[in-house]
């Protein structure tokens, strides 16, 4: 996947916001702190596009970029930042199921866990909406550097233990390049793909 171009669209809160054309869209979530901003930015050869910060919590809205004329990939609010004001909190499970559920252009929502963590319950509540409202999924493991090989193997066999998955989750690190070239590749794979038509059947 070659990057052309990519701008920033716009940021929303709910459905009437999003974008109104039916480009396919690339959603990331993740916990906050888990090193979305870095990891998007590192796909799309951009070095400060997706704007990161030392601040978990620091993305409180829906944003959308436009990559290529082509697709948007979005970058959804980071959750389980202890110290974000209650209104964000509150405000995150209703934003984030009502993209899921109101976009039937989704063609992939990469879900980013740390593999230095334990998937949570906040995890969990992403991984049912995702799989209730019928939107493919790519497991994504971020930070692979800060483990040594033993312990990678091992955490990365955990989590997908924890979460059910039928396979490993991709190992990524946007300070070595491990694995960025194996998303985009995936990434390019899902965006050919049809969308799930039963994302709005509820």
């Amino acid at each position: 996947m070659k990057i052309l171009s990519a701008k920033f669209m716009t940021s929303a809160a709910k459905p009437p916001q999003f974008p109104a054309d039916d480009k396919p869209q690339v959603a990331f979530a993740g916990r906050s702190n888990v090193g979305k901003s870095s990891l998007i930015n590192a796909i799309l050869n951009r070095k400060s596009l997706v704007k990161t910060s030392a601040t978990p919590g620091k993305t409180q809205l829906i944003n959308f970029f436009l990559i290529n004329e082509q697709f948007y990939c979005v970058d959804l609010p980071g959750y389980g930042y202890a110290k974000a004001p209650r209104s964000v909190v509150d405000a995150w499970a209703p934003m984030i199921e009502g993209y899921i559920k109101d976009s039937p252009q989704i063609r992939v929502v990469v879900v980013l866990l740390d593999i230095r963590r334990e998937p949570d319950e906040r995890d969990a509540r992403l991984i049912e909406w995702l799989a209730h409202y019928c939107v493919p999924v790519c497991y994504v493991l971020t930070k692979a550097d800060k483990l040594k090989r033993g312990e990678m193997a091992r955490a990365r066999q955990s989590i997908a233990k924890k979460l059910g998955l039928a396979g490993p989750p991709l190992l990524t690190s946007v300070l070595t390049g491990q694995g960025i070239v194996e998303l985009k590749a995936e990434i390019v794979r899902r965006l050919k793909e049809p969308a799930a038509g039963s994302q709005n059947s509820e």
